[in-house]
């Protein structure tokens, strides 16, 4: 079920009031359900795969808890990554992994003969792995006792706000939640609701809107050249960022209503300083996961230099191949580990020269030079991350320096005039907005809050013109989907 589907319009309010109305003992039978059936809309079969996780992950956490023997809590937790990792493996990296090695043994003239799995891709299979492999670590660690209520776990693994595109949850925030009555909250109900309209304008309004543009470009990545490229790749940039952080304030927005808290997952990442803000910024609940489960235990910080830069880059790798079974995204993960490896190397050559050239007030100048060179970078990558294979990569980046000139009659390409004003137009409030967040020390919520009833009802009634009159209600999916 998509978020912007009239699907959801009619099982959200449903869900909530249901969830309101019952004895809170019943309400995890309620979420549960509710949460199975969201993800049976997809595919019924693959609802299977969620629950194997769960009963794994349980038992071992169990198991790990009856025992303080080093080495059988090691085995249970083998027992949890082996399975987990395996299906993983099996339906998003075989095929990949299967290719790769055929075209390899195909030109050395080797004979192959293993064929490919067909089987879907199981939609958010990427977010729930990671979410219950790191309770099971938690409980390893001794972060966590295990949690003996399998439903409340069930719960936890296929909760159904952050469980197809996140935000990766923990269980040390998000299982203890599940044991407290949450009653009507008009603060929150209001706070929550106002966040998911946020989150629909991101995705309706600009972030599909800038697809069409996009998607014409890189499907044919030869038929355009010059402006039309240039501006596509600044708009997959932003429409990537409309479309997952509108994803996550769906699904913040929806956790708030019924009284959870989920951890927050962009905070306004093009207004980032170096390429290390960038990833305490964007996709916040992936990138602590990988610090915590992966850098860390690979020596952290505390190993040598060049260790240190290994380790980084490796994990940034393994983060591009999270994302999906394609070498785009493991150019992409590569290119943002060669960006934090370089920053790290030059950070203190590049403060020295900075304090002479940018002295005092001038400061502020070298900040939003480095917010403009940071979010160029980040655009070059994104050029990876969405093209459909390598190649276009560089068809696309030849393309763009053909013919090239400040205006181009072929500017608009699959969009007219109007629909492109209208994207841009929106794009440069987001921004406008944003800019103000991140320029002021007190959340713009507050601000919001103080302002008069009439007034903030305004507000809201615009908002919900804007999306009914300006949003594509194709129910596009949303880009992490496919992760």
């Amino acid at each position: 079920m998509l978020f912007n589907s009239i699907h959801f319009v009619f099982f959200f309010p449903i869900v909530v009031c249901a969830y309101f109305a019952m004895p809170f003992r019943f309400r995890w039978i309620l979420l549960l359900a509710a949460s199975y059936y969201f993800y049976m809309c997809w595919q019924v079969n693959y609802l299977l795969l969620i629950i194997v996780s769960t009963l794994i992950d349980y038992v071992a956490g169990l198991l790990m808890g009856r025992t303080e023997d080093r080495k059988r809590r090691r085995l249970y937790l083998l027992l949890s990554l082996c399975t987990n990792l395996g299906l993983l493996f099996s339906f998003k990296y075989f095929n990949f992994f299967n290719e790769t090695l055929r075209g390899f043994l195909d030109f050395y003239g080797v004979p192959y003969h293993i064929p490919a799995l067909k089987v879907l891709l199981p939609v958010g299979i990427s977010f729930y792995t990671f979410q219950t492999l790191s309770y099971t670590i938690d409980v390893y660690r001794g972060v966590r006792e295990p949690e003996r209520h399998l439903g409340y776990f069930a719960v936890y693994v296929a909760f159904f706000p952050q469980l197809v595109a996140g935000p990766i949850e923990r269980s040390t925030n998000l299982l203890p939640q599940f044991f407290k009555k949450h009653g009507i909250d008009r603060d929150r109900i209001r706070s929550g609701l106002l966040l998911m309209g946020c989150g629909f304008f991101k995705k309706v309004v600009i972030a599909d809107r800038l697809a069409a543009y996009v998607d014409a470009i890189y499907e044919h990545p030869d038929a355009y050249h010059g402006l039309p490229v240039l501006l596509a790749f600044y708009f997959f940039a932003i429409q990537v960022y409309c479309d997952f952080s509108g994803y996550s304030d769906i699904a913040i927005g929806a956790a708030r209503v019924m009284g959870y808290d989920l951890m927050t997952n962009f905070r306004r990442p093009h207004f980032s300083k170096d390429m290390r803000d960038v990833w305490t910024r964007w996709h916040i609940s992936l990138s602590t996961w990988m610090r915590d489960y992966l850098y860390i235990p690979l020596g952290g910080n505390r190993v040598a230099p060049w260790r240190r830069h290994v380790n980084l880059f490796t994990v940034f790798l393994l983060s591009g191949l999270w994302h999906g079974a394609n070498w785009t995204y493991v150019a992409w993960g590569g290119l943002h580990g060669v960006f934090l490896v370089a920053g790290n190397l030059t950070r203190a050559a590049r403060r020295r020269i900075t304090d002479r050239i940018f002295p005092g007030r001038a400061a502020i100048l070298h900040t939003w030079l480095q917010v403009l060179i940071v979010f160029h970078l980040w655009t070059f990558a994104t050029i990876f991350f969405r093209a459909n294979m390598i190649g276009d990569v560089f068809v696309l980046l030849s393309t763009a320096c053909q013919d090239f000139s400040l205006w181009d009659p072929k500017v608009f390409g699959p969009m007219n005039p109007v629909e492109l004003g209208v994207g841009l137009a929106c794009v440069a409030l987001l921004h406008g907005v944003e800019l103000v967040q991140e320029l002021t020390t007190r959340p713009l919520e507050e601000r919001f809050v103080r302002l008069p009833v009439a007034a903030r009802w305004a507000f809201y009634y615009l908002l919900i013109f804007s999306i009914l009159v300006l949003g594509n209600f194709q129910e596009n999916e949303f880009v992490y989907f496919q992760f």
